[in-house]
């Protein structure tokens, strides 16, 4: 008798319903409370249920059966059951349902908190969505780990691993990287039930895009590289001095803005008229009619103007007929003994002899560590057709043509051998190299988007539109397993509405940003265009899956330390005539009971009260709007500013209203002898009075609800510069 009593007293207190896969879950009745633990994981809430507007009661089992419990009605009598049923150690499924023969409508809920604790806590996670919906039209982006309501997930991106919520309505609210506050509900229908499930997925990105998934170690790259190379107008006809002329001016107008690397394309022997396979690949012959001094020279003296040296190479094969005879034993050849070509060379590199492996990393090595390169792009990858090298790799018939046909991985020996020799602090760039390959494992960045440019043409449309396609695909895995690179940014040969798409396509994301233009034609317009698309932000994907349609809207969602959450939406056309792009807010995970506030970007234009159920816009032709949609919170507020394409409003470190003395402080870095314009709304009930400027010149101009501010910092002002706005 004592010991049944003992365990009615237990049940009371902490109902223990399921302890079997990896998963514990534990009721308590007078609480209502209800908690599902998973190693380092607990999720901890209070459940309700509530039918015709009354509030019913969730109570434990009372028929003995233990993996459940029960519905309870206003009058005492149990309508219904919760069964908690774990058909493995990934997911917890909670099933509410009728009883026999009972028909009512009814919603279940649970709201409270997920914490992940021990190992789970040492690293941070962020929100984000993980399951795809058919007719999906916008692209989901992150920044700063803000929240939308199209979160479904948390995702650990240094475990690899996420916690999937399933359920008919989730909310997911951030508290900190390790603890989230969490809202989910379901409908029973009269002749239907419904569930939540909660699923942690261990090699999320392994087990289905990325095998050789590893998360990036930012903390020896702490900015996304940003930089200029010649080939997309000189091609391969850019001499040292070409490249030291345009970096004298990249040192003047994009250095201040962030801009890091100077990297030197087609310098190889025999490297001035393409095919690539006709290249000197793989040793380290210079054209020395371009590059008379060396490629150690170069370096320096790049270095001495404040870039970091990058370097173009193709090392998977050669067009040199003396290598090639010197080393024949290194390359591959068909049945009757003839060489066979690719892309990347006339003789193509049988990467299965170990001798050859290790000349590739010497060269590396020697370009790393003797003339002093840190950023290496290193074409012919994964690529897009059986000419680039993994592709042609993995063809049976020249499986078959190696030396060792039964090595089970030659294209990542080699990718290992190019990281060995440039080093673990130089930055690698696989061109054409994607997270679907080995480069995820050895490379930083993946060059995601196809040439911006055709051999000797100037950009057109046709490849901006192709750029923006691959980022769209590809850029799920931006940011986590590799950096996404949609190679140049080019301005100079394009209508200003395409260079406005382009610009977009590559800075709102945050993707790599390299320039490409010579950059004496720019025109101050264009050139402005640049600096806005610097520094890169840190951006990374809210969906994490990859679409493969055209997507006409771009959503970056954000999180300022002092501004708050708001968002940033594009609104791409990609068509050949005018066309109205819409979004509703469900679309974009925004609430559509609050009041925003909207300023265009490209054309600096507030736009008002903004109606966030369906947000419209007439867009030119192959034209971009901008729109930053900021909560309205009717006290003077920043709305927009002309400084990044993003938004991401990285240079302002302060921003406070004080109501009582109605005043706004503003505090901000700035470059210097570049203007830098804000936009402020002001709500009715207040004027603007006067402006206080530090340490820079200011030009105010205030119109009705509107206020625009101008500040140009000089050379000797110090950062941050500081306004005090005062109104009446």
């Amino acid at each position: 008798m004592m010991g049944n009593k003992l365990l009615y007293v237990l049940a009371v207190f902490v109902f223990p319903i399921l302890a079997c896969a990896n998963w514990n879950v534990e009721f308590d009745e007078s609480a209502q409370t209800l908690s599902l633990k998973r190693a380092d994981i607990s999720i901890d809430g209070t459940v309700s249920f509530e039918s015709e507007g009354k509030k019913w009661k969730i109570g434990d089992s009372r028929d003995g059966v233990k993996n459940r419990l029960c519905i309870i009605d206003t009058t005492g009598d149990v309508q219904g059951y919760v069964a908690f049923v774990s058909d493995s150690s990934e997911s917890l499924q909670i099933l509410f349902y009728h009883r026999t023969a009972q028909a009512y409508s009814g919603k279940f809920s649970l709201r409270g908190k997920i914490v992940f604790a021990g190992k789970l806590s040492e690293k941070a996670a962020y929100a984000c969505r993980s399951r795809p919906e058919r007719g999906e039209k916008v692209l989901g982006l992150n920044l700063n780990s803000a929240d939308s309501f199209l979160n479904d997930s948390i995702f650990l991106p240094d475990f690899d691993s996420l916690l999937r919520i399933d359920a008919s309505r989730v909310r997911i609210k951030t508290i900190s990287a390790s603890e989230y506050l969490f809202s989910v509900e379901g409908q029973i229908e009269e002749s239907s039930e419904s569930s939540f499930k909660f699923s942690f997925l261990s090699g999320y990105f392994r087990n289905r895009y990325v095998p050789y998934y590893r998360h990036l170690d930012r903390e020896k790259m702490p900015r996304t590289p940003s930089g200029w190379m010649s080939w997309n107008t000189y091609f391969d006809k850019a001499t040292a001095e070409d490249n030291l002329a345009e970096a004298k001016i990249g040192q003047k107008y994009l250095q201040p803005f962030g801009c890091e690397i100077w990297s030197i394309e087609s310098w190889q022997g025999n490297s001035d008229k393409l095919p690539v396979s006709k290249f000197y690949n793989m040793n380290l012959e210079t054209n020395e009619l371009q590059f008379p001094d060396g490629m150690k020279k170069l370096a320096q003296d790049i270095r001495a103007l404040g870039f970091r040296p990058g370097i173009w190479m193709a090392p998977f094969g050669t067009g040199s007929e003396d290598f090639y005879t010197q080393h024949k034993g290194w390359f591959l050849h068909d049945k009757q003994g003839n060489p066979i070509s690719s892309w990347n060379g006339k003789y193509t590199l049988d990467p299965t002899v170990p001798e050859a492996r290790e000349h590739l990393k010497k060269i590396f090595e020697t370009a790393s560590k003797d003339w002093g390169y840190e950023f290496f792009k290193i074409d012919g990858m994964s690529g897009r057709n059986k000419s680039y090298c993994a592709h042609l790799y993995e063809r049976p018939e020249i499986r078959e043509r190696f030396k060792y046909p039964d090595c089970p991985n030659p294209f990542e020996l080699c990718v290992k051998a190019f990281r060995e020799g440039i080093g673990e602090n130089a930055i690698f760039l696989a061109c054409q190299g994607h997270t679907s390959g080995a480069e995820a494992k050895y490379a930083e960045l993946s060059r995601t988007g196809a040439d911006i440019v055709n051999p000797n043409q100037p950009v057109k449309w046709q490849n901006v539109k192709l750029q923006g396609r691959c980022t769209i695909n590809q850029i799920f895995t931006h940011n986590l397993a590799m950096i996404a690179d949609p190679d140049t940014l080019l301005v100079k040969d394009l209508p200003p509405a395409e260079a406005r798409t382009t610009a977009t396509i590559v800075a709102l994301p945050g993707q790599l940003t390299f320039f490409g233009d010579k950059l004496a034609g720019l025109n101050a317009a264009q050139m402005k265009i640049l600096q806005q698309a610097l520094p890169p932000a840190n951006v990374r994907p809210a969906s994490l899956y990859p679409y493969f349609s055209m997507l006409p809207v771009w959503n970056l969602s954000v999180r300022h330390n002092c501004l708050g959450e708001y968002n940033v939406i594009a609104f791409i056309n990609w068509n050949d005539s005018q066309a109205e792009i819409s979004a509703s807010a469900k679309e974009l995970g925004i609430d559509p009971s609050q009041e925003y506030l909207g300023f265009e970007f490209w054309t600096q234009t507030p736009l008002g009260i903004i109606d966030a159920r369906k947000i419209a816009r007439n867009v030119a032709p192959h034209d971009t709007h901008i729109i930053v949609l900021t909560p309205n919170r009717n006290v003077p507020q920043l709305i927009g500013t002309d400084r990044h394409i993003s938004n991401s409003f990285e240079e302002i470190k302060v921003c406070s209203y004080d109501a009582i003395s109605k005043t706004l402080k503003l505090e901000f870095d700035s470059v210097a002898n570049f203007p830098l314009t804000f936009w402020f709304n002001i709500p009715k009930n207040l004027k603007f009075k006067s402006c206080v400027c530090d340490a820079a010149k200011c030009d105010v101009a205030s119109n009705g609800n509107t206020l625009k501010i101008s500040a140009l910092k000089s050379s000797e002002a110090k950062n941050p510069i500081k306004l005090l706005l005062k109104f009446d």
